[in-house]
C-alpha cells in the first residue's frame, strides 16, 4: 500500500532543504523530494495498545548505521522488504504464508503501523519487523547492500496531477538505490492501479541499468499468487479497473 493516510487531513508536502551534512554525492531527488505527505491520523485504542505491547519485539528504530539483519531475525533466510504497507493486512498475510522467509515493512503513518502490529499478533506471525520512518532514509542508512531478495512497492501514491509527478517515488535515482540493496537475482516488484503511473514505472525501469524485466513481452506480469488480492483491489477489478504488476530482476 502507499505511504499515505487520511485524505481529510491532507497537506501538501514541501521539498526538503539541503542539509549541510548531506553528502554532495547523494542524488538530488533523494535529498530534496518527498514522495509522501505525512499526516497525523488518530490512533484507535486497539492501534495504540498494539504499539505499546508489540513494538518492543517487532519494531525497528531508525538509526544511522546498518542493521545486522540475520541478528534481527535470529536466522539466515530469504528477506523481503515492503515500502509503504498501509494498514499491513496484505503484508501480514504474505509473512504468514511464507514462514521460511523474513519480512520487513516500512510505513510512515503510525495508525498503519499499529494496525499491522495488531494483525501480526492476531495471526501469530513472528517473521516480520517494522520501521515507522521514511523509506528512503531507512534503505540508505539501515539496510546493507545486497541483503534483500525482494523489494515490494504496492499501490504507492500516484500523484496523478502532472505538476506533482516529480513526487512519485519511482524515479531513476531511487530505483538505483534499491538495486544496491537487492542481491544479484533479487526482484523489485511494483504494482499500481493507475495506468499512467504504470506507464511511468515501466519507462523508468526499462531505462534503469542493471535490471531485467521478467515479463516475456517486456511489459507487465500477471499478479503473482504470493501478492494477496486486497478488498480494495478486488472491488476495483469487479468495476473494471486495471491493475498492473511489474517485476524487475537485478542482474548486475
Amino acid at each position: 500500500m502507499s505511504q499515505q493516510a487520511n485524505p481529510d487531513q491532507s497537506v501538501l508536502a514541501q521539498p526538503d532543504l539541503p542539509d549541510a551534512a548531506t553528502s554532495a554525492e547523494e542524488p538530488k531527488y533523494l535529498r530534496r523530494i518527498r514522495s509522501f505527505v505525512l499526516r497525523e491520523g488518530r490512533l484507535t485504542k486497539g492501534q495504540q495498545r498494539s504499539l505499546e505491547l508489540f513494538w518492543p519485539t517487532m519494531g525497528l528504530e531508525y538509526q544511522a548505521e546498518l542493521y545486522d539483519l540475520e541478528q534481527v531475525f535470529g536466522r539466515k533466510a530469504p528477506l523481503v522488504l515492503e515500502i509503504g504497507f498501509g494498514m499491513g493486512k496484505s503484508l501480514v498475510a504474505m509473512a504468514k504464508a511464507a514462514p521460511q522467509m523474513d519480512f520487513i515493512g516500512i510505513e510512515v503513518h503510525k495508525p498503519g503501523v499499529g494496525a499491522c502490529l495488531g494483525e501480526a499478533e492476531t495471526e501469530a506471525v513472528q517473521n516480520l519487523r517494522l520501521f515507522e520512518h521514511d523509506a528512503v532514509e531507512v534503505l540508505r542508512d539501515c539496510i546493507p547492500d545486497a541483503s534483500l531478495d525482494t523489494i515490494q512497492l504496492f499501490f504507492p501514491d500516484p500523484w496523478h496531477k502532472k505538476r506533482h509527478h516529480k513526487r512519485r517515488i519511482v524515479q531513476p535515482d531511487f530505483v538505483q538505490m534499491l538495486r544496491q540493496k537487492l542481491k544479484i537475482g533479487g526482484v523489485f516488484h511494483l504494482a499500481t492501479d493507475w495506468e499512467n503511473y504504470a506507464e511511468h514505472m515501466l519507462e523508468v525501469m526499462m531505462a534503469a541499468d542493471g535490471y531485467r524485466n521478467q515479463a516475456e513481452d517486456q511489459q507487465y506480469v500477471p499478479r503473482p499468487d504470493h501478492r494477496p488480492l486486497t478488498k480494495f483491489e478486488n472491488r476495483g477489478v469487479k468495476l473494471g479497473h486495471g491493475v498492473w504488476d511489474l517485476m524487475f530482476e537485478r542482474q548486475s
